[in-house]
């Protein structure tokens, strides 16, 4: 079996949650089929990113245009990677790439499958061309796709707006190798950057508004009396956000225990998951947060609102989950951190809910058992 993942990023500082899954589930795909390759655009890409990816293969592209992701398009490169798969995998959905990969499987026949993960909705900037690429290729590219994936049983609704029935959208979750997030010590983590030997609540992503990394700063401010000690951790790039929470965090006299990172990655994202004491994943729109799996691979609990697509967050415990609000995070916020017991014993009920659920060696198979059929029809 040979098959092409196409996403228009593997940046693992910029690129988000469909970077991360694509890069995780090519790589354990790789090692269980003839070949799999991915084609992507080259921006943020090292070649240390792509050799950690093997026994996969990447084929990037140079970007043209970096607001839109526009690469430059090497048609007949793009024809022969997928006139030599037997099944195209297209990530996301506002992606160029996604539109000339498509026109070259229809072209030749070959079967795709398309997994959104939580980006069929229209949010944020950029409605209006949202609108157009839809009315222009989009809508098409959804319909009439070979077989659907969903992260979450949340984009049900999202896939049926665009005329898929429920029925037909396998879920395929994200995952995690248990093996990129050892048991290292902090201790230079916290001297480099100048982080207090205290309990920490990590944010880790994008500072972007849908993120909402506002959200859980309101929220600490709710309960910063009642928790003198603790500080607050943003570890991700910038988005535009960081001198307004730097402000708030000012105004309400809490700047000394807000810390911005930047983006980390690597040893020193294991260290900020293995070194906090939980993680809060604020986010006002996702597809089954991968940070959250991250964290409980170290042991540690996370908190999540209803917006991320991890439900199952629940039956660990119900107050890890919460509405999308600074209030409701603060209530389960503060909840959690006054029994510091019960958050150890969560942070070890998840660890193994995520090892026994979420890891990559297993949920490959799911990808074997969705492609299986697809080529016995193609035959």
């Amino acid at each position: 079996m040979r098959v092409l993942n196409v996403n228009s990023s593997l940046d693992s500082k910029t690129g988000g949650g469909t970077a991360e899954r694509t890069f995780q589930m090519s790589r354990a795909l790789g090692q269980k089929i003839e070949n799999c390759t991915v084609l992507t655009i080259d921006t943020g890409l090292d070649q240390q990113r792509i050799d950690a990816m093997r026994p996969a293969h990447v084929v990037a592209l140079p970007l043209l245009w970096r607001r839109f992701y526009v690469p430059h398009i090497k048609w007949k490169k793009i024809l022969a990677l997928v006139n030599d798969a037997d099944i195209v995998h297209l990530m996301g959905h506002w992606s160029v790439l996604n539109v000339f990969t498509y026109i070259a499987a229809r072209r030749l026949g070959k079967p795709y499958v398309v997994c959104p993960a939580g980006a069929l909705p229209i949010f944020g900037r950029s409605g209006a061309i949202k609108r157009l690429y839809n009315y222009l290729i989009g809508n098409a590219i959804i319909r009439n796709a070979s077989a659907w994936i969903a992260v979450t049983p949340f984009e049900f609704s999202q896939f049926e707006s665009y005329g898929i029935a429920s029925s037909k959208v396998m879920v395929i979750p994200n995952g995690v190798a248990v093996e990129d997030f050892p048991e290292i010590s902090t201790t230079s983590f916290r001297e480099k950057n100048n982080l207090p030997d205290l309990p920490l609540i990590l944010f880790m992503g994008r500072l972007n508004t849908i993120k909402g990394p506002d959200l859980l700063l309101d929220a600490f401010v709710l309960i910063k009396d009642r928790f003198a000690d603790h500080h607050l951790v943003f570890a991700g790039p910038d988005e535009g956000m960081q001198a307004g929470l730097l402000e708030i965090a000012t105004k309400h006299g809490i700047a000394d225990r807000v810390h911005f990172l930047g983006f980390v990655g690597g040893s020193d994202k294991v260290a900020a998951y293995r070194a906090a004491r939980l993680l809060v994943v604020p986010s006002r729109q996702e597809a089954m947060s991968i940070v959250a799996l991250e964290a409980g691979v170290c042991g540690k609990a996370v908190l999540l609102t209803d917006q991320c697509g991890f439900g199952e967050v629940r039956s660990v415990h119900p107050d890890l989950e919460v509405p999308a609000s600074a209030a409701g995070i603060a209530v389960s916020l503060g909840k959690l951190l006054a029994q510091p017991a019960l958050l150890d014993q969560l942070g070890h009920a998840f660890q193994d809910f995520v090892i026994q659920r979420y890891s990559w060696d297993s949920i490959v198979t799911d990808y074997l058992k969705l492609y299986a059929p697809l080529l016995a029809a193609k035959k």
